[in-house]
């Protein structure tokens, strides 16, 4: 049986944790490992891109962090002299290929999407090497791939593509299949693939997971662990309530829908890929490897449970469009959106009535969209508010259209705080409710309802 084993940011933090890794790992056989960058270097590179295009006198001490961050992981890994020679080398030609790229922007002082693509795809490229690196030093055979090169194929959004499932099942069969039938453990950088022009392309934040999900597909892997360095999905965030459980399996709606609306534990995408197969998907935490983590199921979790977990998102805000007739108006919704998605705004939820059509975005888009959509005022469009004080809060179970009075207990126990719903939608999704607060009464509006499900 092949296994595939994802690590995210959060396990490759410093040498010890590369360490740790490489233990979890272990002496495994037909194994294929997907890997984020180096917990900060993607943030170390995003501050690249707007310090070169200030000066190209900016350019060597960009390089000098990024070089200082993974030698010091190199050093407290203790290779030997010729691993640590070879992988030292190995690092400094990917410090080349960033040095060519950054010197570029700060002469044009700017860049297009697919140069950005290809500078933010490095940080996982050096992850690989070191990881891989650190396998060869202990006696294992391993090799570094990128995913561009063995060919995990996307369309051609360069922030947040998707993944081609036939093309990259074909390619990766035919370039990884012979590393794994050789006892060659494969490193694979994930969060970035290959769009039909040639150029590389981003899986969105978090990315890694969905790149992970394909490989998986792609070798039809038995198994698919994600390694983070928490237990797995919760019945809530653990900060907001102590209380809060670890769930041993889900479903892969519940767990799209919590990873969409604000568990940052799995990329929402990532159970798309292995949709209809029967690959076996789990969560894992790298701090605690006896623990068996979350499962999530591609069919029903067989839990007895209504509710499955409460999360939370702090970040959106809500652009209410007013005006007689906007929510039956043809046209409209089709304009709001082509505008929005030309400035790669994403839309969350719409929820409409007659006289308001109320978009959920991300809170940082909040102005910019305000500004974009006040072009349409001018019509059946009398006035657009901006609420940015605001939360999402979604309830998620795979049984909840199935039981009476689910929805009644859920809003029963948030008036009880005396918290006011501004806001709620039920239906869209078979496993999912969701309503906003304000964001002063979030914590509270979550314990309540956590309580009321999870006593």
């Amino acid at each position: 049986m092949i296994k595939v084993m994802k690590f995210g940011g959060g396990c490759l933090q410093d040498g010890r944790a590369f360490l740790k890794v490489g233990e979890i790992i272990g002496r495994q056989k037909s194994t294929a490992i997907v890997v984020s960058a180096v917990s900060g270097v993607t943030e170390q590179l995003l501050a690249a891109i707007e310090q070169s295009k200030k000066s190209e006198k900016n350019i060597p001490a960009i390089l000098v962090r990024l070089s200082q961050k993974h030698r010091v992981i190199i050093d407290e890994l203790c290779l030997a002299g010729r691993e640590k020679q070879r992988l030292l080398a190995a690092i400094a030609s990917q410090l080349a290929q960033i040095r060519r790229l950054l010197t570029g922007i700060a002469y044009h002082g700017d860049l297009t999407p697919a140069v950005r693509a290809k500078l933010l795809s490095y940080g996982e490229r050096l992850a690989a090497r070191l990881l891989a690196g650190l396998l060869v030093s202990q006696g294992r055979k391993s090799r570094a791939l990128d995913a561009h090169l063995i060919g995990i194929y996307t369309d051609e959004n360069f922030e947040n593509a998707s993944i081609d499932r036939e093309r990259t099942r074909k390619s990766l069969g035919a370039k990884v299949g012979p590393f794994l039938r050789k006892g060659i453990i494969p490193v694979i950088s994930g969060f970035f693939g290959r769009g039909s022009s040639g150029s590389i392309t981003l899986l969105g934040r978090n990315g890694s997971d969905y790149s992970a999900a394909a490989v998986a597909y792609a070798l039809k892997a038995g198994q698919l662990e994600i390694w983070k360095d928490v237990d797995g999905f919760m019945s809530t965030d653990p900060s907001m309530v102590e209380t809060a459980r670890q769930l041993e399996r889900i479903s892969f709606a519940e767990a799209a829908e919590l990873s969409y609306f604000g568990a940052k534990i799995l990329h929402p995408r990532t159970v798309e890929p292995l949709a209809g197969t029967k690959t076996r998907l789990f969560i894992r935490n790298m701090n605690r490897p006896k623990n068996r983590g979350t499962e999530i199921f591609s069919g029903k979790s067989g839990r007895d449970d209504v509710v499955a977990s409460i999360t939370a998102n702090r970040r959106l805000a809500n652009i209410r469009i007013h005006g007689p007739g906007v929510g039956c108006k043809p046209g409209i919704m089709s304009d709001i959106s082509s505008l929005l998605a030309a400035q790669q705004i994403n839309i969350y939820s719409v929820i409409t009535s007659q006289t308001c059509i109320n978009l959920l975005i991300d809170q940082s888009d909040g102005q910019r969209s305000l500004q974009k959509i006040k072009v349409l005022t001018n019509g059946v469009i009398k006035k657009i508010v901006l609420e940015e004080h605001i939360a999402l809060i979604a309830v998620v179970g795979e049984k909840m259209m199935e039981k009476e009075g689910i929805y009644a207990r859920i809003f029963t126990a948030v008036a009880r705080e005396k918290i006011n719903v501004e806001m709620a939608a039920a239906g869209a999704s078979p496993v999912a409710c969701y309503f906003m607060v304000k964001r002063s009464d979030l914590d509270r509006a979550v314990r309540a309802v956590h309580d009321e499900f999870f006593p």
